[in-house]
């Protein structure tokens, strides 16, 4: 009843005309931003950080947290229409909504995501308000050794997203970790993977490598194909039947329980939760074997998962003081700016900003549905776009995008290095999704490793001690192993008419897909 009263004076707060302004103007920049790949919720909020010295401290947090969630609703857009994730957190979407987008369903495709994006977030926001004080004692019980299990439970993922053939998903893994070390490192200043050359200190930016595997290689693949038209199909109503609603309630469903969960453990954040939702919902559905190729139950799923994880990243900020992901961690420093020390009094010295900001999430949320759905017809009017014109467009994309985030031409070499990788991974039945797994989490693994070592004095048992890391393994283990005893259960079968040796699918449609 206590929190139903104050869930009541939050929305006091968030249906104020200043503060349903703020919600507007936050989410709709975000959504822009999160289209955009480049610039990025992490940067935008920084940028916006100046502008909100002057407002009150609750309507500034609003605002910015607006950005936030709106940047993971929009960043879907991109992802399913070019191919060109626009934050990290979208990557896992583009692995069937692009393939949709190709069939003629990006339509379609692009509702589901923006159902799944409410839907997750509405989730979140709801198990914000009901566990947020539970959940941010359990977040912070979470040492080094457990997130080095999450971490390689997460890379597990490879086994999955690898298709057919899992060597290749291993190796794709393999080389996106090798990728995530290049610079030098936070702990010796060793130079690592460098070469001698002073641009890669810093290491490989992200945003390179995916729009390199993804965008560029698309453009190639294009090229190759030499054929006219933006899509492979006829364009398809955004109207889902009950048939197509009842498919994608379960996957997001669960999407948005784990990746609450999975957002609320810091440093895990929406990209790791999408990925996992995507895994998890791979496995354990009838038709998973036609993920990759166009199945909506793969849009759904990651989508809801990183709008579930991006609120879930919210609990340790606000009742620990702990960043939950990146982005928070600046939302944490504006909030420090504001005068404002998030921690676990604020539920009880700021309530009316706690409550306020919860409440405003549900109204961006709505606002973001109401915002996108209209907008789907004139976004999926980009595939009818003549390929002539396209090709072009998304090179630019790409470029603007890369040379924007340090103004350095030997970026853009690497942009072109990463997409003729992307093109030779396609070719040859590699998939890219691992690829791009293995950068995400290689230097949190590194990190949490070496941090666990240190505390137990290079005692390797300390990763079966904890509970939990134990026990994320022993999961681990399982889902190495399944797969194996699954084969080994089905006896050996002879391989399709047509089919390469390898499994490495030659088709037009999957070829673009990871």
């Amino acid at each position: 009843m206590e929190t139903l009263q104050q869930m009541g004076a939050g929305f006091g707060v968030a249906f104020t005309p200043e503060n349903l302004l703020f919600v507007f103007i936050g989410v709709l920049a975000g959504t822009v931003i999160g289209i955009l790949p480049g610039l990025g919720p992490m940067s935008a909020i920084a940028l916006m950080i100046p502008i909100a010295f002057g407002m009150d401290p609750t309507t500034a947090i609003i605002m910015l947290a607006g950005v936030y969630y709106g940047a993971i609703f929009g960043g879907s857009t991109s992802s399913i229409l070019l191919n060109a994730p626009g934050v990290a957190g979208t990557v896992a979407t583009s692995f069937d909504g692009y393939p949709m987008a190709r069939k003629g369903a990006a339509g379609k495709a692009l509702a589901i995501a923006a159902i799944a994006s409410f839907t997750g977030g509405t989730i979140g926001v709801v198990l914000l308000m009901l566990i947020a004080p539970a959940l941010s004692s359990f977040a912070v019980s979470f040492g080094p050794a457990d997130y080095f299990a999450l971490m390689v439970l997460g890379l597990t993922a490879v086994v999955t997203l690898g298709g057919r053939n899992i060597t290749k998903g291993l190796i794709a893994a393999v080389v996106g970790v090798m990728v995530s070390l290049v610079g030098i490192d936070s702990q010796t200043a060793t130079l690592r993977f460098t070469f001698g050359m002073p641009e890669l200190y810093e290491g490989v930016k992200f945003l390179i490598v995916a729009l390199g595997l993804f965008a560029l290689a698309e453009v190639f693949s294009m090229l190759a194909r030499r054929g006219a038209g933006g899509a492979d199909g006829a364009m398809t109503s955004l109207r889902l039947n009950r048939r197509d609603l009842g498919r994608i309630a379960g996957p997001t469903g669960r999407g948005s329980i784990l990746g609450f969960f999975t957002g609320v453990l810091p440093g895990a954040g929406a990209t790791v939760a999408s990925f996992l939702s995507y895994s998890m919902e791979k496995r354990i559905a009838k038709d998973g074997d036609t993920f990759g190729s166009g199945n909506p139950k793969g849009v759904a799923a990651p989508e809801a998962g990183n709008n579930a994880a991006a609120v879930g990243s919210f609990v340790p900020m606000l009742t620990l003081g702990v960043p939950g992901s990146g982005t928070t961690a600046i939302l944490l420093g504006a909030l420090l700016v504001l005068g404002v020390t998030p921690g676990p009094m604020m539920l009880s010295d700021r309530p009316e900003m706690f409550w306020g900001l919860v409440a405003s999430m549900y109204v961006g949320n709505i606002v973001l549905l109401v915002l996108n759905l209209p907008l789907i017809p004139l976004f999926a009017k980009v595939l009818k776009t003549p390929r002539a014109v396209l090709i072009p467009l998304v090179v630019v994309f790409c470029v603007v995008g890369v040379y924007g985030l340090s103004f350095s031409v030997f970026d853009l070499w690497l942009l072109l290095g990463f997409g003729v990788v992307g093109y030779l991974m396609r070719q040859n039945g590699f998939p890219a999704a691992p690829m791009i797994l293995g950068l995400i989490l290689g230097s949190m693994m590194e990190r949490s490793m070496r941090q666990a070592l240190q505390i137990s004095y290079g005692d390797w048992t300390t990763f079966v001690t904890s509970p939990y890391s134990a026990a994320l393994l022993g999961l681990t283990a399982i889902v190495l192993v399944w797969p194996l005893v699954k084969r080994l259960r089905s006896g050996p079968k002879a391989p399709a008419a047509g089919a390469s040796p390898d499994g490495a699918q030659k088709e037009e449609d999957t070829a673009s897909t990871p």
